[in-house]
């Protein structure tokens, strides 16, 4: 991911889209420290803009699963 992406763009995403996405820029953090270790980083606010970007995204699924929960659990009288 070159740039962040929007929470009104991340709310479109398919769950499956959003865990690809999750994955992807967790591979590019792990690049990225690699590469400050090894080399000169000239922009070190991408460690930043790429911890947000997975956040944003896992906060979507996680909110997603818990509709799907609440939604489940709605119909039932003692839900725990």
């Amino acid at each position: 991911m070159s740039k962040t992406t929007k929470a009104s763009e991340i709310r479109k995403y398919a769950l499956d889209k959003i865990e690809a996405e999750v994955k992807a820029a967790q591979r590019s953090l792990f690049d990225l420290r690699s590469q400050a270790v090894t080399e000169k980083i000239a922009d070190t606010s991408q460690f930043k803009k790429l911890r947000k970007e997975i956040a944003r995204l896992r906060t979507e699924a996680r909110a997603r699963t818990l509709t799907t929960a609440s939604a489940a659990t709605a119909g039932r009288k003692n839900a725990p």
